[in-house]
């Protein structure tokens, strides 16, 4: 079953929580408790034993023990168990059981689901994530202080589906808290242990060496709490190229220089964003009348797109009905979020009078530049920020692709050119298609799936600066195609490029 959002973009529906699980009962009432170590004793798990991080606590001092009777169901690997009763936000607390844990029972206000059979642990990552945040109190019962899920109910609960990317994402936030967490204890045995050379010298160099490493992730991982620092590293190399000299201009107190970098990266922002939509759009069999737009400016030879047509093709994607037979996880869908909210669509066009304003040479004075220079700052920071999916999506330099028949498999060479310097490291990576091209510009886009770029965007060396850039088509001349960079704005006239611009309909 699917349903759709008002803007006409496809839903699918959930999974009822009873098609996957069912509830095992537990202590139901009282029993007599007995002290650790009894013959037969077994733990009781209680709501307090699950953490708000999904941890299950170990048992303690404090913790209760029963010896149950043969017909009470005995805790298993894998079961999820979560609180009955719910919090004031309407969620719950819930974990898995791990062999660890075991042998224990549920207690009183712990609800237990039992899969029907073995689910990837993934996917029962993500029940735990739902069970965690949502709210529940549609299907509880109870008054103010003690409401409870209503089991019966609870069958009918459905989890939303999960795609690949999103497993993926959860995948990524287990790692990082667990890595984050020896981290944390590798810091506390340095600390604990500071004292116990003899030597205050020893003590001294070791507490030095050992942290050092320690002192350098942290200063990695609090960078990336700055934006910026995202942008410069993270981004496609032709935004974060642009970014870094607006970084640097502003750096150096140059507010003439950093006002024009910022709308020219306001600019190639919008340019870079719009090329790949038209490229995604092309391969999904979307029409997009400001792309023909852009053919019917190229054919009049004189000048190329600029901001306005990039803002076009941006602003055309925004409608839903453009992507509604789209999934979920196509790349295309996150591009019709960037020019979405009103606060985007002020700041974009506050830039874009800005930098038109500029090219006429209708630009601030060195009185009103400072705040001009401010307010565009700010208005880019609103874009980039609404572009932060751009991380996610890898622009990838296919620099050779070698297909093995027998293996039905292609080992393809790359380079990922993403951050603020086109210099980078090969990497390797193997696709079962056998349709890649060597020298080509390609999209990765979370789930690994492979967008061709190329004519809208190239990537090669330019003639004039000697740096690797990527290029756009400019103009048509009779002559043959003109390219220009979006890193830099140099052209590069190439006449052969013609034959692929008339097949993806530029010309």
């Amino acid at each position: 079953m699917q349903s759709s959002d008002s803007d006409g973009v496809v839903q699918p529906s959930g999974t009822p929580l009873g098609s996957l699980f069912s509830q095992v009962g537990g202590l139901r009432f009282k029993r007599e408790k007995v002290p650790a170590g009894t013959s037969g004793a077994i733990r009781i798990v209680l709501p307090r034993d699950i953490g708000h991080d999904g941890s299950l606590a170990a048992p303690d001092p404090t913790s209760s023990w029963v010896v149950p009777p043969d017909s009470l169901p005995r805790l298993e690997v894998g079961d999820v168990i979560a609180t009955e009763v719910l919090a004031a936000d309407g969620s719950i607390r819930a974990a898995v059981v791990t062999e660890a844990d075991l042998p224990a029972v549920a207690g009183d206000s712990v609800l237990v689901l039992r899969a029907h059979e073995p689910l990837d642990a993934g996917y029962v990552r993500w029940v735990l994530a739902f069970l965690r945040s949502s709210d529940l109190r549609v299907i509880a019962v109870g008054t103010v202080g003690l409401v409870r899920v209503k089991r019966s109910e609870l069958v009918n609960l459905e989890i939303p589906p999960l795609d690949d990317a999103l497993a993926a994402a959860l995948d990524d936030l287990v790692i990082a808290r667990e890595r984050m967490s020896v981290w944390q204890r590798a810091a506390t045995q340095l600390l604990q242990s500071a004292f116990r050379d003899r030597n205050v010298v020893q003590a001294r160099e070791r507490i030095i060496a050992s942290g050092q490493t320690l002192r350098l992730r942290v200063e990695a991982a609090t960078q990336l709490d700055e934006f910026g620092y995202i942008i410069r590293t993270r981004f496609p190399f032709p935004i974060a190229a642009r970014w870094r000299e607006v970084e640097v201009r502003m750096s150096a107190g140059e507010p003439k220089e950093a006002y024009e970098a910022v709308l020219a990266t306001a600019e190639i922002l919008c340019g870079y964003s719009a090329l790949i939509v038209a490229a995604l759009a092309r391969e999904a069999g979307i029409e997009l009348s400001s792309v023909r737009a852009i053919r019917d400016k190229l054919a009049g030879g004189r000048t190329g797109p600029g901001f306005g047509e990039w803002v076009a093709v941006l602003e055309e994607i925004v409608s839903g009905r453009k992507r509604r037979t789209l999934p979920a996880e196509h790349p295309l869908q996150e591009f019709g979020s960037l020019l979405a909210g009103s606060e985007t669509v002020a700041a974009r066009k506050r830039l874009y009078d800005q930098r038109n304003a500029v090219a006429h040479h209708r630009g601030p004075d060195h009185v009103e530049l400072p705040a001009a220079l401010s307010s565009a700052h700010a208005d880019l920071f609103k874009l980039l920020d609404r572009a932060r999916f751009l991380a996610d999506l890898r622009l990838a330099h296919f620099t050779d692709v070698r297909w093995d028949q027998l293996l039905g498999s292609s080992t393809v060479d790359y380079r990922s050119m993403m951050g603020d310097h086109p210099v980078v490291p090969t990497n390797t990576m193997s696709s079962s298609r056998n349709d890649l091209e060597p020298d080509s510009l390609y999209l990765i886009d979370r789930e690994h799936g492979l967008h061709l770029l190329r004519p809208f965007l190239i990537g090669r060396p330019c003639p004039k600066c000697r740096n690797w850039s990527t290029f756009h088509v400019d103009q048509v001349p009779r002559s043959g195609a003109v390219l220009k960079s979006l890193d830099h704005s140099h052209t590069l006239p190439d006449a052969a490029a013609g034959a692929s611009l008339s097949a993806v309909g530029l010309i």
